[in-house]
């Protein structure tokens, strides 16, 4: 999916919600979207994989590692100081932490990369990692004053989390399930992709803009990653741009989804995405420019 799909996707959803008033429709796609279709896609994405696969460029996963632990930590500290409202601080970590690395991080990597097996890896590990510890943070924010397990228990509610978690494990004792089986599985789930875009399309209320949270999520989300990985990384320019522009990519669609499962500020979230997707799309054209 090129990125004039995705925008196209994202179309859809806004003109058909300025059609169709009920919300009812858009939360049905939405769940069967986020809970069957995406469960199916992520189970088959992680199942098909290896342990030599997962580290075969241990530069990129030692990085994948490094943004989550610098994007969270720093979002999670700024959270605990600056801000009160509860509901926010948990929003604001997930939005910081997840990436959209494929929808949008593979069609930008594509400006620099012939190769996008680098950026393939980032974001395969990057998804291992992110979603079971998203998922996490936004049951515990959502819930008061659950308890650890409380809110563990509630994230492995969520499909597309239990299914990440068996497919590792999977993974990690050798088990190899049938080609043909995840190969159909992976089909049938690419299509909560569209599905999700449509959903965010609809969903989109600027009237919830504020630009001190988009600041906060484009700070910890895009600025610090962005800045790291230029400091930092020294290597081959084809594993410096996939890791530079997975990195530095805006807040997922699915952190989006994460935030209408749990109820933890969606609207403002969206918000802040759509304008730090457009910001980032201008950002990687002009530096393709003088690349």
């Amino acid at each position: 999916m090129n990125i004039y799909e995705m925008l196209a996707l994202i179309g859809t959803g806004l003109l058909l919600r300025r059609v169709i008033k009920s919300e009812k429709p858009f939360a049905h796609l939405n769940k069967f979207a986020s809970q069957v279709l995406l469960t199916f896609y992520v189970f088959s994405n992680v199942a098909s994989k290896d342990i030599a696969y997962l580290v075969e460029i241990k530069i990129v996963f030692l990085y994948v590692f490094l943004v989550i632990a610098l994007s969270l930590g720093a979002s999670f500290l700024y959270a605990r100081v600056f801000v009160e409202d509860k509901k926010w601080q948990g929003a604001l970590m997930i939005l910081s932490t997840y990436p959209n690395t494929v929808a949008m991080g593979f069609p930008i990597a594509s400006l620099f990369l012939d190769d996008l097996t680098p950026a393939i890896i980032y974001a395969s590990t990057n998804t291992l990692i992110v979603l079971p510890l998203v998922t996490f943070i936004a049951a515990h924010y959502s819930s008061g004053k659950a308890s650890l397990k409380e809110s563990l228990i509630r994230a492995l509610k969520f499909p597309p989390t239990s299914a990440n978690v068996l497919a590792l494990i999977l993974v990690l004792l050798g088990i190899k399930l049938p080609s043909q089986l995840l190969g159909v599985m992976n089909k049938i789930g690419w299509w909560s992709i569209p599905a999700i875009l449509i959903y965010f399309g609809s969903r989109i209320n600027l009237q919830k803009f504020e630009w001190r949270k988009l600041l906060e999520v484009g700070t910890f989300r895009i600025v610090i990653p962005f800045v790291f990985v230029v400091l930092t990384l020294k290597t081959s320019p084809e594993i410096f741009y996939a890791v530079l522009v997975e990195a530095s990519m805006p807040p997922a669609i699915m952190a989006n989804t994460i935030l209408a499962h749990y109820r933890l500020r969606e609207e403002e979230g969206i918000g802040a995405t759509v304008v730090l997707t457009i910001a980032v799309l201008i950002l990687f054209l002009v530096l393709r420019a003088f690349v």
